[in-house]
C-alpha cells in the first residue's frame, strides 16, 4: 500500500509505512524547533525547505500515518493547517459579459491601433500593459487579442498580438496622452489623466518628502533630470555616477513607483534605450493638482467598478495597488452616496440606474 507524505510545496508518495516512519523520524532530527499551526489530532506542519520534503514532526504517539495522510489530502487543507484555503469567489456570467464589452475582451472590439488603444485607456481609467487572462483587471494585452482567456505565450518574441502591444506601447509613450510607468509593485500601468489627481494623492512624494522617502541613488538620478529635463539611460546612469546596473535599474522603479519620473520615448537605434523625463513636464496641471487622500480611493474604485461592473473581494486592490483597508473604504463610499450596492462582505456592484445612465454606457452603445 502506498504511503503518502505531505510537503511545504507539494505531496510525496512513497511506498510503504516504514519509508514514511523512517522520513518523519529523519524530518523530526534535521528541522530546528519552530512554532507551526497543530492540525486538530493529527500532527505538527510547516512549509518545508528540505528537497524531498516531509512532514515537520508528529506531536501524538502512535499516529496512523495512512490515516494522517489522507486527512491532509482532504479539500481545504493547506500547508500550514485545515481550513486556510478559501474557494475563489466566481463571477457572475452577465458579470463577464459585461467586462467583455468594457474590457474590449471582443473580437470585435479588439484593439489594433494607437488611437483605439488612447480611447479604451481613457474609458477604463487604468489598465495593465502586459498581464492577461491570469491577473485581474483590465489589460492592454488581452484587449489587443480581444478574448477572455487570452495567456501570454511562453515565447512572445515571436508572437504577433504581444508584438502589436508592445508597438502600441512605445507609440503611447511617444504621443503622451495617457500616463505610463512602473507603479505600486512594479506593475506597468497606464492611468488616464483625469485619474491622475487621485493616483499622486496615494503613491506621490512631494519634493518636501524626497529626502526622507527617497533612496540616495534615487535622488542622484532625479538631480540629473531636473537639470537636464529628459536623458538616455546609459547617459542617466553616468552622470548620476549610480554605476551598477542593478541599482540604477531600481532608483528608476522607486522614482516611477512615487511618479515623479516616467519613460517618454522608446529609442531602438543604434541600441535600444529609454528616454526617461519628469512625470510633472508631460502632466503638470493633473500632477499638480492637490487631493484629499481620503478622496483618492474612492474615486479609483469608482473608476474600477464602471468598468468591471462588480468586485469581489480582494480585486480591486490587487489591481489598483491600493490595501484592502483603502479598497473597502473607497468601494463602501460608493455605497454611501449610491454609486454601488453591496450585496455581500467585500462584494459591491455597479447600481442599475447608474450603470444605464453612465458615460461608458453610451459609448458602448447601451
Amino acid at each position: 500500500m502506498a504511503g503518502f507524505l505531505a510537503t511545504g510545496r507539494h505531496i510525496g508518495i512513497y511506498r510503504g509505512a516504514a519509508t514514511v516512519a523512517s522520513r518523519l523520524h529523519v524530518q523530526r532530527k534535521t528541522f530546528r524547533p519552530a512554532t507551526s499551526r497543530v492540525l486538530p489530532g493529527l500532527m505538527n506542519i510547516r512549509p518545508n525547505p528540505l528537497p524531498f520534503g516531509g512532514v515537520e514532526r508528529v506531536r501524538k504517539q502512535g499516529t496512523d500515518y495512512r490515516a494522517c495522510s489522507l486527512a491532509i489530502l482532504r479539500p481545504g487543507v493547506s500547508r500550514y493547517g485545515f481550513d486556510r484555503m478559501r474557494p475563489k469567489p466566481s463571477i457572475p456570467s452577465e458579470i463577464e459579459d459585461y467586462r467583455d464589452e468594457t474590457w474590449c475582451r471582443e473580437g470585435a472590439r479588439a484593439i489594433s491601433s494607437v488611437i483605439a488603444a488612447e480611447r479604451f485607456i481613457e474609458q477604463v481609467g487604468f489598465a495593465a500593459c502586459m498581464t492577461d487572462s491570469r491577473r485581474p483587471g483590465p489589460s492592454l494585452y488581452v484587449a489587443v487579442c480581444g478574448r477572455r482567456d487570452a495567456v501570454l505565450p511562453r515565447h512572445v518574441q515571436k508572437d504577433p498580438e504581444t508584438s502589436l502591444t508592445w508597438t502600441l506601447k512605445d507609440q503611447l509613450l511617444r504621443r503622451g496622452k495617457v500616463y505610463y510607468a512602473k507603479l505600486a509593485r512594479g506593475k506597468a500601468t497606464f492611468i488616464a489623466p483625469r485619474l491622475l489627481p487621485y493616483f499622486n494623492a496615494i503613491w506621490g512624494v512631494r519634493p518636501s518628502e524626497e529626502k526622507r522617502r527617497l533612496s540616495t541613488h534615487a535622488r542622484a538620478v532625479l538631480n540629473v533630470l531636473r537639470h537636464e529635463w529628459e536623458m538616455a539611460s546609459i547617459d542617466l546612469r553616468k552622470e548620476s555616477g549610480v554605476s551598477d546596473r542593478t541599482a540604477f535599474t531600481r532608483a528608476l522603479d522607486e522614482l516611477q513607483a512615487a511618479m515623479i519620473v516616467i519613460p517618454s520615448e522608446a529609442v531602438y537605434l543604434p541600441k535600444f534605450t529609454y528616454l526617461w523625463t519628469l512625470a510633472v513636464s508631460r502632466f503638470p496641471d493633473d500632477l499638480m493638482q492637490r487631493v484629499d487622500r481620503d478622496v483618492a480611493p474612492r474615486e479609483i474604485a469608482r473608476a474600477f467598478l464602471g468598468s468591471a461592473g462588480q468586485t469581489i473581494p480582494g480585486e480591486l486592490a490587487r489591481v489598483a495597488g491600493l490595501s484592502r483597508p483603502e479598497a473597502g473604504r473607497g468601494n463602501r463610499a460608493l455605497v454611501a452616496e449610491g454609486y454601488a450596492t453591496m450585496s455581500a462582505p467585500g462584494f459591491y456592484e455597479l447600481a442599475s440606474e447608474v450603470a444605464v445612465n453612465s458615460p461608458l454606457a453610451a459609448s458602448l452603445g447601451r
